[in-house]
């Protein structure tokens, strides 16, 4: 599941497959990848290894990848239009669309969500395989950074790639924001916008200044010069009579380079793009599901020691009978190892189960012998007095069966989540850690207190 999806997604979608997407070679095997991701979602939505309530927590997530199993098969790519508020966003994404699909307002903030299902979805271009689907988002300078931060990903999260809009030089602000974005691994363009308010020699110079700026961030040739809303010009008209007349004439938007830009990039590597975003989500929600899972499974395994620490404490402390009390020890540590298998999805026969609290408990007692040899000593001094000591020794025994059930339990459990394996050091450095990470007296102390109130309800 989530530890296998990203490594066969890296070997499916390799850097070449990319680069030269135009070759019918590395066209097949683009469309190869694309398929087996899709297949990979599917996989994932129908895991009927997930449970129903870790499902339900997700469902957001999930729903996402539904969504992007479904753009993924229309073969759509999803361009997100991320930078500062004012810079020009929202203009932008309408000169692209070449209509008015953004809210476009004067006042800080316009764009106020990045959240999917509320975000303007249109097509960039019919022509274009599947098309290109632009949205817009929140300016990052309304956002502090943490907030900022988190938008960036939930962008990159929606998106294949982003466009990053700018009007000048990069504020401090904005690089930082360029480099999360550039951590998430999608594909990034910087739109110089405004362009028409610099000369010529203006605007090469800045854009060579962007591009050092933006270097290891950017290619080059995706640092662009726009306008989308390109300031009136001033036009004089002589009429027949040699009088001047002076208007405003409105501009068409400059946005022919960019929008070729993203064309190219959608026809070259538009599918290697799209799938590779949907399975570094994909990877990302099946961590989730895993550690939930695990997350389940600990507070279910804790349960279930516990419970089989007050079965053994009590039991022990009850127990009249000369040596007995240790046997039946051993008969509810084994019991709880085969619990314990059946949570964590590795089920043992009886036989392993018995094996497996051997071993355990030869390396308890080659760490520990003196808990035991105390515990035996009690355990035949009931015997001795017939039974009178039992009040006096019950919940000291008792609180050292709990104890033992606790290392036993917490050390088959380490055994179990990593495979039925103790590791390259074997299990005497396994068990050595369960003790040394345990704290034995407040464990003791529990353990006493909770016997001696079973014993005196009895």
């Amino acid at each position: 599941m989530a530890d296998t999806l990203w490594q066969r997604l890296r070997g499916w979608l390799k850097p070449a497959d990319a680069a030269h997407a135009t070759t019918p070679s590395a066209s097949a095997r683009a469309s190869g990848a694309h398929a087996k991701v899709a297949e990979s979602l599917r996989q994932l939505l129908d895991d009927p290894t997930i449970p129903p309530s870790i499902r339900s927590e997700l469902a957001t997530d999930f729903g996402r990848i539904e969504s992007m199993l479904a753009r993924i098969e229309r073969e759509e790519l999803h361009v997100a239009v991320f930078g500062r508020v004012s810079a020009g966003k929202s203009a932008l994404g309408n000169a692209l669309l070449g209509r008015q699909a953004f809210t476009v307002g004067v006042l800080h903030g316009t764009t106020t969500t990045a959240e999917h299902a509320s975000l303007n979805l249109s097509p960039l271009n019919e022509a274009a395989q599947g098309g290109l689907v632009l949205i817009d988002t929140p300016g990052i300078n309304e956002l502090d950074g943490e907030a900022r931060e988190r938008l960036a990903f939930d962008v990159a999260e929606v998106s294949d790639l982003v466009v990053f809009v700018a009007d000048g030089d990069l504020t401090r602000d904005e690089l930082d924001a360029l480099k999360t974005l550039a951590a998430t691994q999608r594909p990034l363009l910087l739109a110089l916008n405004k362009a028409d308010r610099y000369g010529d020699d203006e605007r090469e110079s800045l854009l060579t200044h962007l591009r050092q700026r933006v270097h290891g961030l950017i290619h080059d040739e995706d640092v662009i010069a726009v306008a989308a809303q390109p300031s009136p010009r001033t036009v004089v008209d002589t009429d027949a009579q040699g009088h001047e007349h002076t208007h405003r004439q409105v501009r068409t938007a400059e946005v022919v380079a960019l929008r070729e830009r993203l064309l190219a990039i959608a026809q070259r590597e538009g599918k290697t793009l799209s799938a590779l975003n949907a399975g570094l989500y994909a990877g990302r929600l099946t961590d989730q599901v895993s550690a939930r899972i695990a997350e389940s499974r600990r507070a279910l395994a804790s349960r279930l020691i516990r419970h089989y620490c007050l079965a053994k404490g009590v039991a022990v402390a009850l127990n009249p009978i000369p040596i007995a009390d240790l046997l039946a020890a051993a008969g509810l540590d084994a019991a709880m190892v085969l619990q314990l298998s059946r949570v964590y999805g590795l089920p043992l026969s009886r036989a392993e189960s018995g094996r497996l609290v051997a071993v355990i408990s030869a390396q308890l007692a080659a760490l520990m012998g003196a808990i035991w040899g105390v515990q035996l000593l009690a355990s035949g001094l009931k015997g001795v007095s017939a039974g009178l000591s039992v009040v006096v020794t019950a919940a000291a025994q008792g609180a050292l069966g709990w104890y033992a059930t606790v290392l036993i339990g917490r050390a088959a459990e380490r055994y179990l989540v990593a495979g039925k394996s103790w590791g390259e050091l074997g299990p005497k450095r396994a068990v050595a850690e369960i003790v040394a990470s345990l704290d034995r007296d407040s464990i003791l102390r529990e353990a006493r207190e909770e016997i001696l109130k079973r014993l005196k309800s009895r």
